[in-house]
């Protein structure tokens, strides 16, 4: 039952988390990225990496204490009364602001993946459709842009996300002094620390693992979205026109 309790809890922190994120992240992508190229009239690849990394600094803030809250459960086995108090002590300790421990790595790693990761996939799906003759992108397009995409701003990011996971894992500990805690939350300061115990193999630990979870997981949510988006425009047409 124990186990049984552990793993329902984990599983819905995550659903709880992944939701909002995925839904607040694509939408003010789309509508930054558009109102940078048609409101605002610029023009450039570098709309998609700048419209990427805003709309992934809006998410982050949002859904920062949840993530807090899922890796903390993974690297402890715990259950909900002592989920409830190890995030109790933390707050207790250091305050309400304590929730959004990693925030700083996590805006670190996932701001620069997101417009790595937007900037390679508006890239890489603009020369497939040109490469087959499409108009827009397919399915398919979609999916091997995302693959692609996210390879390349998953292994760039990694040691943030390195960094991130090594801070947020320290939620509750409050076995050691406040004053050890505040010399070793600086995210460059660990970093440095990870570099000089392990070297770049520290830095860069997980590599394969983050890369085979990272790049199939892009590749499903872009062309899902893609596909539904483009399934919903076809019918507002379609509705528009039979109006008409």
């Amino acid at each position: 039952m124990h186990k049984e309790a552990v793993l329902h809890l984990r599983v819905c922190v995550y659903r709880v988390m992944a939701v909002p994120a995925t839904i607040i992240y694509f939408t003010c992508y789309d509508q930054l990225r558009d109102f940078m190229w048609f409101g605002l009239g610029f023009q450039g690849s570098h709309i998609p990496l700048l419209a990427g990394g805003l709309a992934r600094l809006g998410a982050v803030t949002v859904i920062s204490p949840l993530e807090l809250v899922r890796t903390k459960m993974q690297s402890r086995k715990l259950t909900y009364k002592q989920l409830w108090v190890c995030i109790h002590s933390a707050v207790a300790q250091d305050g309400l602001l304590s929730l959004w421990r990693g925030w700083g790595p996590t805006v670190l790693r996932d701001v620069p993946f997101s417009a790595l990761y937007w900037f390679n996939y508006e890239l890489v799906k603009t020369k497939l459709c040109e490469e087959y003759q499409m108009p827009q992108a397919n399915f398919s397009i979609s999916f091997s842009a995302g693959a692609v995409s996210g390879a390349i701003a998953a292994v760039l990011t990694l040691p943030f996300d390195v960094v991130k996971t090594r801070r947020q894992i320290q939620l509750g500990e409050i076995d050691a002094l406040a004053v050890s805690l505040k010399k070793t939350t600086s995210t460059w300061h660990i970093m440095k620390g990870i570099w000089a115990e392990l070297g770049y193999r520290g830095l860069f630990a997980g590599f394969m693992p983050r890369v085979i979870k990272v790049a199939p997981a892009c590749a499903v949510m872009i062309s899902s979205y893609e596909f539904g988006k483009a399934f919903f425009q076809k019918m507002n047409l379609d509705r528009q026109q039979l109006a008409t």
